[in-house]
């Protein structure tokens, strides 16, 4: 059984939470779906606006998917959170990746 499998379990047992959510959609990321991966970090950022880590991994799969412009939006709200939070690293790290989208857009 998968990582993926594993989670989906856990989430079919009821066992929802943004932790679970964020590990679905990082191993979507890792196995090159992003639709699935944005799907499921967008219902982790929801279940905790707060959550750096999955802001950054959203904006990520929405860049893949090449949606930039929502790309930038959700990278902006995830850097609010992470400074909100003291995450000065995660909200480095997605100005980075906020760049890349911005770039990716004007192309």
């Amino acid at each position: 059984m998968s990582i993926i499998d594993n989670l989906q379990a856990m989430l079919a047992r009821g066992q929802d939470s943004a932790l679970l959510r964020y590990g679905l959609g990082n191993a979507y990321l890792k196995a090159e779906a992003p639709a699935a991966a944005a799907e499921h970090l967008a219902e982790a950022v929801r279940q905790d606006p707060s959550y750096s880590a999955a802001w950054k991994l959203y904006g990520k799969a929405l860049a893949a998917l090449g949606r930039q412009a929502e790309a930038l939006d959700v990278f902006d709200q995830g850097i609010a959170a992470a400074e909100r939070k003291g995450d000065l690293q995660a909200a480095k790290e997605m100005r980075v990746f906020r760049k890349r989208a911005e770039k990716a857009l004007a192309e």
